[in-house]
């Protein structure tokens, strides 16, 4: 895994098997997780599940939470709640919850430090692929006032075969986009989607909102992104890695 330093640049082997002229890019996309990535709502929706499984009686702590569940798919969350309370769990068992939820991101949610700044700077088009479900990603977007940004472009987990591991969300995004995967930089906060980007076979910007660079999947595909007001110079340097060394 690589780091993105504050100056300089970022090259992966791949691109450095090749050598394109400066004005050719790499790179022609990107495609953005929703939670973690534009919206901070990583650490709000530990704190409601907190409260959730503990009412259920998982007596648990946030850490396990996170490295359990941020970057996992509604089924995942569903299915291992069920296994840690001991009893299966009805369909709508969660209704009496889903305020607190509700209720905790209108009253907190905010955009990732730098997100709006770096959309703006952005060349390339981009799009949104996230675990959630459609409502809570245009419920989220429209919280901080940048939903039109993705209009057209949101891809969720509830529309596919399978959630994050699985690449197929970051797949639907490409086929929005009209790119080949292998032409698209993700971005994405979890092990758990960087890990379904990289299936993808895309070139990963890990964001270490959550997680250390060493808790992300190890490759050469891989970088770690500490600010997102750097993402539009990183992105720039990743299409054009000769301009960078020339």
């Amino acid at each position: 895994m690589s780091t993105v330093p504050a100056t300089g640049t970022a090259t992966t082997s791949t691109q450095a098997a090749h050598t394109p002229a400066a004005h050719t890019p790499i790179y022609d996309a990107v495609v953005f997780d929703c939670d973690g990535v534009i919206v901070d709502s990583e650490g709000i929706a530990l704190e409601v599940t907190l409260r959730i499984v503990t009412e259920l009686g998982w007596q648990t702590d946030f850490d396990t939470l996170a490295k359990l569940f941020v970057g996992s798919s509604s089924e995942y969350y569903h299915a291992t709640l069920a296994e840690r309370v001991g009893r299966p769990l009805e369909p709508g068992w969660d209704a009496p919850y889903k305020h607190w939820l509700d209720e905790a991101f209108a009253e907190r949610l905010q955009a990732i430090p730098g997100i709006v700044e770096a959309l703006d700077r952005l060349t390339v088009p981009f799009a949104l692929a996230s675990n959630s479900r459609n409502a809570r990603i245009r419920s989220s977007l429209d919280t901080v006032g940048l939903r039109d940004r993705f209009e057209g472009r949101i891809c969720s987990a509830e529309d596919e075969a399978a959630g994050k591991p699985a690449p197929d969300v970051y797949l639907s995004a490409a086929r929005k986009l009209g790119v080949d995967p292998a032409r698209c930089i993700a971005v994405d906060d979890s092990p758990t989607g960087v890990l379904a980007a990289e299936r993808a076979g895309m070139l990963v910007l890990a964001y270490t909102g959550h997680f250390g660079p060493e808790e992300f999947p190890q490759s050469d595909r891989v970088i770690a992104l500490h600010d997102m007001r750097e993402l539009p110079r990183v992105v720039e340097q990743l299409r054009f890695p000769e301009r960078s060394h020339g």
